[in-house]
């Protein structure tokens, strides 16, 4: 198999695998709000969104990637299966500075699918940090 040699067309080539996976989910995305902030409007379906994160599995801690080591954040559309489903649903209702840590189970992943670094079957664990939700001024 090729892989794309740029980061970020590898994270997005691997993230949108995911949309091939079954419907029926047996885990849920476990959330933690580690930094919160104030806004008049939040992340929803349809915005498109800029996102720092540092990726790593749960299983060893090892880092697969990282938006945070390439100095940019990740631009994609919520809700529309660009990234895995644990990040469609684990970004919503974000303000700009907020910061989560989604552990995502294999369902919500990649499944039983081997993505380069990433073992089938893996647990993932992403820090997150809403950088910006494209378009959209916010009065605070």
């Amino acid at each position: 198999m090729h892989l794309p040699s740029n980061p970020t067309t590898l994270l997005l080539s691997l993230l949108a695998l995911l949309s091939a996976a079954p419907a029926a989910l047996a885990a849920d995305v476990t959330t933690e709000y580690t930094e919160t902030k104030e806004c008049t409007r939040k992340s929803q379906r349809g915005d498109t969104i800029n996102v720092h994160y540092r990726g790593t599995l749960a299983s060893d801690g090892s880092q697969f990637d990282a938006s945070y080591d390439r100095g940019q954040p990740l631009e994609f559309t919520v809700g529309q299966g660009m990234v895995i489903k644990g990040w469609d649903e684990g970004l919503l209702d974000m303000c700009p500075g907020d910061k989560r840590k989604l552990t995502i189970p294999p369902e919500h992943g990649y499944g039983d699918r081997t993505m380069g670094p990433i073992p089938g079957g893996s647990t993932l664990v992403f820090e997150t940090e809403l950088v910006s939700i494209k378009d959209v001024k916010d009065e605070l």
